[in-house]
């Protein structure tokens, strides 16, 4: 058994984790709401985070693969895990992707960004230019997409491949 295979077991575990006084009465306070106890509230919240991380989990996508992902969490990761651009490289690049996968260290930090210095970068960036959108994350989104050519999700969760002309009137 390799180190990322699991052994299948029902059997739960405790664990401790730190939470500030707001986050703790908000969890309570929407446990009582749903008529659910805290804990099924945590594992809840577990469940559907590892579930939208599900990439992660899955030693196959590699590179420009985790794209998608790390624009849909760009804020989430950045402000509550506090990555940094070599930890993002490693994460992206680490486990030698494809040439036509690997992600520049460029792209990697406009991911890391402000707001307003992603638009300042783009705009400094000649292949970002035909992209260019008035949101600057819609923006982003369209120069990576172009750029590594992944699959984009449409409004109703299908995916919308590049070049598909559908995907013209979905993204507007």
């Amino acid at each position: 058994m390799n180190e990322n295979e699991h052994p299948i077991d029902d059997k739960k575990h405790i664990v401790s984790i730190r939470l500030n006084n707001s986050d703790r009465i908000a969890v309570r306070s929407t446990a009582a709401r749903l008529l659910v106890r805290e804990s099924e509230l945590y594992r809840f919240a577990v469940y559907h985070l590892l579930n939208r991380l599900h990439k992660l989990h899955d030693d196959a996508c590699v590179g420009s693969d985790l794209l998608p992902l790390f624009i849909e969490f760009k804020n989430e990761l950045n402000t509550h895990l506090g990555l940094k651009k070599h930890q993002l490289f490693k994460i992206f690049n680490g486990r030698n992707p494809e040439p036509e996968k690997f992600v520049s260290m460029a792209d990697i930090e406009l991911l890391l960004l402000p707001r307003h210095a992603v638009r300042q970068r783009l705009q400094q960036m000649n292949e970002a230019l035909p992209q260019k959108r008035a949101d600057t994350d819609a923006w982003l989104h369209a120069y990576l997409q172009e750029k590594y050519r992944f699959s984009a999700p449409a409004e109703d969760g299908d995916l919308l491949a590049i070049g598909d002309n559908s995907a013209e009137s979905a993204g507007g």
